[in-house]
């Protein structure tokens, strides 16, 4: 911790990280996780993972929020929303790959040792696919995104110019890959979500909250900004309403998960603090939502992992804990990688003490109040 150690620590870490990045392909060529499905062979199944961006927990009217920010799936049946989810990190690099692989906080270096959910449910059978807003830039949830039989970057596929096109794209290649009527079907979308200048992430049919054409960061324009970000989870709203429309639509065992990789200050108290990724998380960076729904057909069943839901919907969870272990039950993926006691869908749900990682991939508690 202290200067000038810590540069030099700080810098070799930095050099591990980097190899290990730059190898991470080559290391994890032979990893298998031994899957294969539980479920009937017959049953025509669609799993659906929508990892949000920069949206917090504090400003959904699911949870409370006095705002209408979820019009749609306030009255959306079948829908499970948990409350008390804290992420482990308050940026995109590292909470991303936690949500996609099991690995957590307390050991985030098997990160660089194992593949991902993608892998996990194409090896038991399922076509999976990975559908991004986001830029490939040479990472690890490139990577992981890339362990898919298909990945599509939707920013790759259209004018350099236009950098700020809606997650309605998004929903659109899910339509597409869904028309192609396979049995057994795995999909991630990355979304761009709320990421600030958060004008740019809809358009003005879109502005219900208004006025909101202030953009400069500064706190005499928190209205307008708070303004902005609440349209941004309105059009999640929409969207997200949207994906379950089309897994209706289908028919068959059809379950989504929703949720954020970390939640956004905006300038909420003395602090003054904006955006994210700061080196002490805040409570509004931490505190995410995390969604399920799942079909009709997947009810009926499937009603234990229903059940377990709607039981562990009030308990303590961590969302990169659990997400992966979650939709692993979910779709009657079977691994040994696969922990019961750490999904949502489980009867054996156990709570643990909430941890985030910080720079150095280590481990430490979270101390705040959600």
């Amino acid at each position: 911790q202290l200067y000038p150690v810590n540069v030099c620590y700080n810098l070799g870490l930095a050099l591990q990280r980097g190899y290990q990045q730059l190898h991470y392909v080559e290391a994890t060529a032979g990893y298998r996780f031994e899957a294969r499905s539980e479920h009937p062979a017959d049953s025509t199944e669609v799993y659906v993972l929508v990892i949000g961006e920069t949206a917090r927990a504090h400003n959904f009217a699911l949870y409370g929020y006095r705002r209408d920010t979820n019009p749609r799936l306030s009255r959306q049946e079948s829908l499970v929303a948990f409350s008390r989810v804290t992420t482990q990190s308050n940026t995109t690099h590292r909470s991303v790959p936690m949500l996609l692989t099991a690995a957590t906080a307390t050991d985030y270096n098997r990160l660089y040792h194992e593949k991902g959910i993608l892998a996990a449910f194409r090896e038991a059978g399922f076509h999976t696919v990975f559908l991004s807003n986001q830029r490939r830039n040479h990472s690890i949830i490139d990577f992981l995104g890339m362990q898919a039989d298909e990945w599509v970057f939707l920013k790759e596929q259209k004018d350099a110019a236009d950098t700020d096109r809606s997650d309605e794209g998004l929903v659109d290649a899910l339509d597409s890959v869904l028309a192609q009527g396979r049995t057994k079907e795995f999909v991630v979308l990355h979304t761009y979500g709320s990421h600030f200048n958060y004008r740019e992430r809809y358009s003005r049919e879109w502005a219900f909250f208004t006025p909101d054409d202030r953009a400069e960061a500064v706190a005499e324009n928190r209205s307008c900004l708070l303004n902005a970000y609440d349209n941004t989870l309105r059009f999640t709203d929409h969207l997200l309403h949207r994906i379950i429309s089309l897994l209706q639509a289908r028919g068959g065992l059809s379950a989504m998960l929703y949720t954020s990789d970390h939640g956004e200050n905006i300038f909420d108290d003395d602090g003054s603090l904006f955006l994210h990724a700061g080196q002490k998380a805040s409570r509004y960076e931490l505190h995410v939502p995390l969604l399920v729904w799942t079909s009709d057909s997947y009810n009926e069943l499937f009603p234990s992992e229903v059940q377990a839901l709607q039981a562990n919907r009030e308990r303590q969870v961590e969302s990169s804990v659990s997400t992966f272990h979650t939709l692993l039950q979910l779709g009657g993926v079977h691994t040994p990688v696969r922990a019961d006691s750490l999904s949502l869908a489980s009867g054996s749900f156990e709570e643990r003490p909430r941890s985030y990682v910080n720079d150095r991939n280590e481990a430490l508690p979270i101390d705040v109040e959600l």
